[in-house]
């Protein structure tokens, strides 16, 4: 239970299934395509009833479901509740959303039974890595945990040690904004001190030799590539926010979101533009020629993480996909 939260939890969640929703219908469209459709202020309103989400949602869902069933936070009690909630994802007939085609591959190893350190797909450090983490961020575990439980969720399915530190930080900024205490102008520089912390931290009791799949020579060789990666990204980030806002599309400053990073640095950009009004905030994110839904959803977890709820329009959460697992999963933690 979070004291004196706007139901921060709720409105992180909630948050990112807007952002889904809204970036679904722009994923692959250019920004003048985007405009076209929906005019030059982009998609701001929810489409259907229910208002579908993609495989970004669902695959929160099944982390979040992963993380409420466990009995201890540990490598050893969580990893296989993952792996079945993945492997059930995978199969489901409603995984029909255009998913990654690293989650499928790296499940239908999984589905195999081998060791997810063998079954991930050990190069790649694409966005599905990260855009499902926010759940972790909700959790009251001490950071090691935390960092243990996001870069463990990542692995399963993206073994490049990029994928590994966007997802801790990813998770890393829910945290802090959930609790209250941190602005949105702020996290950006919180992020590169965390990443600068943990630049040789190997977590080899959750990873365990993950390390050897890479062509790294020591597990530090190894993770310290991700950390360097991640500050070059929200260094790129810095230079963007620090520059005037011509209201154009973040993906020219940040990279076009389909891999972990620059998914994080997107959407930490339209959170940090739009730090008081959430709904611009994800309409910025779903405006974007790189991976719209993706950015847009993580962009509703960091600004829905400061506003809770209150920060939505009336009626949303009455009609977003998936309503009733949202509010089951944040519940516990409002």
């Amino acid at each position: 239970m979070i004291s004196s939260a706007p139901r921060r939890a709720s409105g992180s969640l909630f948050g990112l299934a807007y952002g889904d929703s809204l970036g679904k219908p722009t994923e692959f469209l250019t920004v003048a395509e985007i405009d076209r459709r929906f005019g030059p202020t982009g998609p701001r309103e929810l489409v259907g009833d229910p208002a579908l989400v993609t495989d970004d949602t669902q695959m929160a869902l099944a982390v979040g479901w992963a993380l409420h069933d466990a009995p201890t936070y540990t490598a050893e009690a969580v990893e296989p509740l993952l792996r079945r909630r993945f492997l059930d994802w995978a199969v489901s007939p409603d995984n029909n959303r255009a998913p990654g085609m690293t989650c499928l591959r790296a499940c239908a190893e999984l589905s195999r039974g081998l060791p997810w350190q063998q079954a991930t797909e050990a190069g790649s450090k694409g966005c599905g890595a990260n855009m499902r983490v926010t759940p972790v961020g909700l959790l009251d575990v001490d950071l090691d945990t935390l960092a243990g439980l996001a870069q463990l969720q990542a692995g399963l399915t993206h073994g490049h040690p990029t994928g590994l530190a966007a997802s801790e930080l990813t998770a890393y900024a829910v945290r802090l904004l959930v609790g209250g205490d941190v602005t949105l102008a702020e996290l950006p520089g919180l992020l590169t001190a965390r990443a600068n912390e943990q630049r040789t931290v190997y977590r080899a009791d959750w990873l365990g030799e993950l390390w050897r799949r890479s062509a790294a020579g020591t597990p530090e060789e190894f993770i310290s590539l991700g950390w360097h990666e991640c500050r070059r990204a929200l260094a790129r980030l810095d230079a963007a926010l620090a520059a005037p806002d011509d209201g154009g599309d973040p993906c020219r400053f940040t990279g076009e979101g389909w891999i972990a990073e620059e998914a994080l640095a997107a959407a930490l950009y339209c959170a940090v533009r739009h730090a008081d009004s959430p709904v611009d905030a994800l309409t910025r994110g779903a405006r974007t020629a790189g991976d719209s839904d993706s950015i847009a959803a993580l962009a509703g977890a960091f600004v829905g993480a400061v506003h809770g709820m209150s920060g939505w329009p009336t009626g949303w959460a009455d009609r977003i996909e998936y309503a009733d697992q949202l509010t089951a999963l944040a519940a516990p933690h409002d």
